[in-house]
């Protein structure tokens, strides 16, 4: 997955024309390093209908903080520059399939 920042957060996935995948994680969070490879798989198979990036919550504190990022992994989805479906902690590549699933 792509890594986004403060400065091409809006562009990669505030305007982007198809619906992204936000996953905030950090270095120290095991669920996170859990979660990435499956996230890495579903970009592969379903990357022409759901783009997957990912941010630094440590790095990037600020985003974190005004999307309300409390706990992590946290996956946040936006459609046209909105949340639509928000998903805490690790899920296994099924459960996760199937919480994406109007999405790809």
């Amino acid at each position: 997955a792509t890594a986004v920042t403060a400065a091409t957060f809006d562009e990669v996935v505030l305007k982007s024309s198809i619906p992204v995948l936000v996953d905030f994680w950090a270095e120290w969070c095991g669920p996170c390093r859990a979660v990435g490879p499956i996230l890495d798989e579903i970009a592969a198979e379903h990357g022409d209908k759901l783009k997957i990036v990912k941010l630094n919550t440590d790095e990037e504190s600020a985003i974190a903080i005004k999307y309300g990022v409390t706990s992590i992994p946290m996956l946040n989805i936006y459609v046209n520059g909105e949340v639509v479906k928000t998903i805490i902690g690790a899920k296994p590549k099924p459960a996760l399939l199937k919480e994406l699933e109007s999405f790809i």
